[in-house]
């Protein structure tokens, strides 16, 4: 083969498709088919100058047009940031927005509960003395409430609560599924956990300790799992009542959306771990300890009422974008 007669007569078509290539974004119907067409032809042409130990400076440039010229035929993935950056501006915070009764709901409930506990315990000396002895009592309020925190390295302490949040956020997330129950019984347990400690704080003049200690990590942390356990009240109550649609159908749509908040919620539950290993034990000024944890949850709510709303109204659910025919669903 001679090699420059048959770049000069093929030159026109490697052009055309540089041409196109540069414009892939802004073509006419005509034009991608024109694309497509010299796609293949160019390509048939570099195997042919390959074959024949052509220039390999020709074969460079031809090989590098080809490799472009398929990422504009078949169409290239967007980078693995830009995906990070859309599932963080849009994807999570548009979940969490849309689903906000349902965790609002969990969020006045549990709260509820526990302050019924509490003052129960404050009020009734019977039911406070069913929780130990009067020692164990007075050593718990006195130190041990709040020497939890600091009885261990911050670092390590932080991955711990981080770890253990999780898994309950987790639990009240899948096992809702199952028409609701594990869900309200995570929260219900979560619940007794806070107002028993409340109130045996409280009763005995240890009230400041307690929201002091608490307030800082745990606004964003019981947000967190009141989150979670408000995506698994939805996946059960879609179980029971899938609202018109065929109720697998339904069901994948809503699990494929869970997915997208348990994986965001990971990254709220470890600043909330952050603050509760390095600031609640270890900073001292109690008003600075409140004002970072104030400040923790007035970000994310910020955050899911601004870019969620925005995206949940220019339709964002969650569910897999740009997916392919046959998308999971459940059976």
């Amino acid at each position: 083969m001679e090699i420059d007669v048959f770049a000069a007569a093929h030159r026109g078509d490697w052009e055309r498709l540089e041409a196109l290539v540069r414009r892939r974004r802004r073509l006419t119907g005509p034009e991608v088919d024109e694309l497509v067409d010299l796609y293949q032809r160019v390509s048939t042409q570099l195997s042919a100058v390959r074959s024949a130990g052509g220039d390999p400076a020709l074969v460079g440039r031809l090989s590098g047009l080809v490799a472009r010229a398929r990422a504009a035929v078949v169409g290239a993935h967007d980078p693995a940031w830009r995906d990070l950056a859309r599932f963080l501006t849009r994807t999570f915070p548009a979940v969490v927005y849309r689903l906000r009764w349902w965790w609002i709901a969990a969020s006045l409930g549990t709260v509820a509960f526990s302050t019924a506990i509490a003052v129960w315990l404050v009020n009734d000396p019977a039911a406070m003395a069913a929780m130990g002895t009067p020692e164990d009592i007075r050593a718990y309020v006195e130190h041990d409430f709040e020497n939890y925190y600091v009885e261990h390295p911050g670092a390590s302490f932080a991955a711990q609560v981080w770890t253990n949040n999780a898994w309950a956020a987790a639990q009240a997330l899948i096992f809702g599924v199952f028409l609701c129950l594990p869900t309200v019984y995570v929260l219900a347990l979560n619940g007794a956990n806070l107002g028993t400690a409340g109130g045996m704080m409280v009763a005995h003049g240890k009230g400041d300790v307690f929201f002091g200690l608490i307030i800082p990590h745990g606004l964003l942390e019981l947000t967190a799992v009141f989150v979670a356990a408000g995506v698994g009240l939805k996946l059960g109550w879609t179980v029971i009542d899938p609202g018109g649609r065929p109720r697998g159908r339904a069901l994948a749509e809503e699990v494929r959306a869970a997915v997208a908040v348990a994986l965001g919620l990971v990254l709220v539950l470890f600043v909330s771990g952050l603050i509760e290993g390095l600031v609640t034990g270890w900073v001292h000024t109690t008003w600075l300890r409140i004002g970072i944890g104030v400040a923790a949850e007035a970000v994310f709510l910020l955050y899911v009422y601004t870019l969620g709303r925005k995206a949940y109204r220019e339709g964002e659910t969650g569910d897999i974008t740009a997916a392919p025919q046959t998308a999971p669903t459940a059976a």
